[in-house]
């Protein structure tokens, strides 16, 4: 997680103290912040954002969109300070938050060519009155350079919002764009056995299967969410921890992956050479099936890293906690054991599975 969308998870999580925070802390603008207050704040005149806000609106998205990205705040007044430059002053909540927060949804399109598509505008506190802050998130986009509306193409240096200079957008208008992968799961399914039973074994040689076990599977794919062609595209994998001594977790189904040959607990999976992506195309790495039996005594984690040639690796992890690892076997068991395990019996589970396991990338 980038330095923008870490500011814009607490503002979102703390809500006002984030902004209290800010003011207490004479928290400066930066290259990943910015404050604003509301120039339509109290005026009943407008049916849509004063043409001072979109023009503020227009030069963020342009400017952090050129850039590493970050987050606008609105409703917050700031002052010159000779030492740390602008800080954050004083609260000046945007009159009829909600109100505002449509307009703005309404200028994002609108502010820059092309429009930037990942903007989040999401109000992090509303008081009684309906007035409160919003948080615009603006990431670094895969399509930049982002023009302003006034024909201006901006990026982020410091505190400020500059005007590219030619050479450097050049630089951006020459530079290749690159794949962005991003991790994504499919089919997702659960086979609970609670003796040894051959309809439920799934074709599986039954005598490598204990008497009860809960077994989850899922797809593990990649999304090309960028507008350059993916090719080479890898997945690397280690297994930390499977639940306990006598649990499995298997890769299966490698499809279009070429598997190459590792140590115990690690996978590596590259693509085959003729195998490209087009922009917004997916690619099904492997499937996964772990397979729960008692004891449960330790947590399930595996790290890996996802990428693709010409683009920036990406590590994810995969963690579920033993106590909940435990009690989902243990509850399936139960129910399982008062008859036929339903389609929405299953659902359930698997739903409780995926609600439980941290994916951080």
């Amino acid at each position: 997680m980038g330095r923008a969308a870490d500011i814009f998870k607490k503002l979102v999580s703390k809500g006002e103290q984030a902004i209290d925070e800010f003011i207490y802390d004479r928290q400066t603008e930066e290259l990943f912040l910015d404050f604003k207050r509301a120039n339509s704040d109290g005026n009943y005149n407008y049916n849509s954002l004063h043409k001072d806000d979109r023009k503020n609106l227009s030069k963020a998205i342009s400017g952090f969109g050129n850039s590493e990205g970050g987050v606008l705040v609105w409703g917050v007044d700031c002052s010159r300070d000779l030492e740390d430059g602008d800080v954050a002053k004083a609260k000046k909540k945007v009159f009829n938050v909600r109100r505002y927060l449509s307009w703005l949804e309404s200028a994002v399109s609108g502010c820059t060519i092309p429009p930037h598509k990942g903007v989040v505008n999401q109000i992090i506190h509303e008081d009684e009155d309906g007035n409160g802050y919003i948080a615009t998130f603006i990431p670094n986009s895969d399509f930049a350079p982002h023009m302003a509306a006034n024909n201006i193409y901006y990026i982020r240096s410091g505190s400020s919002t500059l005007p590219v200079p030619h050479s450097v957008l050049s630089g951006m208008f020459g530079k290749r764009p690159q794949p962005n992968l991003t991790l994504e799961f499919a089919d997702k399914s659960i086979e609970i056995c609670n003796n040894i039973d051959p309809s439920m074994a799934s074709g599986r040689n039954i005598e490598s299967l204990p008497d009860k076990y809960v077994a989850i599977k899922f797809a593990v794919q990649a999304q090309n969410n960028s507008n350059a062609i993916a090719r080479e595209l890898f997945f690397t994998c280690n297994n930390k921890t499977k639940g306990g001594a006598n649990c499995i977790l298997r890769f299966y189904n490698f499809g279009a992956m070429e598997a190459m040959q590792g140590v115990k607990g690690h996978i590596s999976l590259i693509s085959k050479p003729e195998m490209r992506i087009p922009p917004g195309g997916q690619l099904n790495f492997t499937n996964v099936e772990l397979i729960i039996t008692p004891p449960v005594t330790d947590d399930f984690q595996i790290e890996g890293v996802i990428g693709a040639d010409n683009s920036i690796p990406k590590s994810f992890k995969l963690f579920i906690a033993g106590d909940d690892l435990r009690k989902i076997m243990e509850d399936s068991f139960t129910m399982s054991g008062m008859g036929e395990f339903s389609e929405s019996q299953k659902e359930y589970f698997i739903n409780k599975f995926f609600k439980k396991l941290e994916m951080t990338k």
